[in-house]
């Protein structure tokens, strides 16, 4: 039987990999250089980086590596995650009342097979006062998520709506992840 790889760092990950079933993986955290070719869409962005993420994982013939990449973008600008306090209350000024896109490249690969592709899910902000947003700042919950938010946290508080993937939005898209699994024999229903 093969053995799965997450190719991440992230807690999140981890745990929506385990609410579809999979709990026995490995986690190895890839380190590549977080760079892309001018001129690419956002989806062709997170593809390109999920894909160098995968090869940058060790793994066996038979092994499946599962890696991702989300990106927020505004406009077609990406936004990172928040240098600082300030950099987040300007990220979530600039996305209230708006909406935005949040992509997620994905990339399963087991030997020279690989398969990548983009999910891209919109995510609508409502009004916000300055005040609940520096409330939300205050939290901690900002500083290390692309965009200044979490939508599974007290970020969701700042969410009028989504249209796709929610959990997408979390950093992994579960059902294309299944469906991309499939054709590597990984049948999750």
């Amino acid at each position: 039987m093969s053995k799965i790889i997450l190719g991440s760092g992230s807690p999140r990950r981890r745990e929506l990999l385990a609410k579809i079933g999979i709990t026995e993986f490995a986690v190895s955290t890839p380190e590549v250089e977080e760079s892309y070719p001018e001129g690419l869409s956002p989806a062709q962005i997170v593809c390109h980086l999920s894909a160098i993420k995968s090869r940058a994982i060790e793994s066996g013939a038979e092994d499946i590596v599962i890696t991702a990449d989300t990106m927020v973008f505004l406009d077609d600008k990406r936004l990172g995650k928040p240098a600082d306090e300030a950099d987040a209350l300007r990220m979530l000024t600039a996305l209230q009342g708006r909406q935005h896109t949040v992509c997620t490249g994905v990339t399963v690969r087991r030997g020279a097979e690989v398969l990548t592709e983009a999910e891209e899910t919109a995510v609508f902000f409502r009004e916000a006062t300055k005040e609940e947003l520096l409330s939300y700042i205050r939290s901690g919950e900002p500083m290390d998520k692309a965009g200044s938010y979490g939508i599974q946290g007290l970020g969701s508080l700042l969410v009028e709506k989504i249209d796709g993937d929610f959990f997408n939005v979390m950093g992994l898209p579960l059902l294309r992840l299944s469906r991309m699994l499939a054709n590597f024999g990984v049948k999750l229903l």
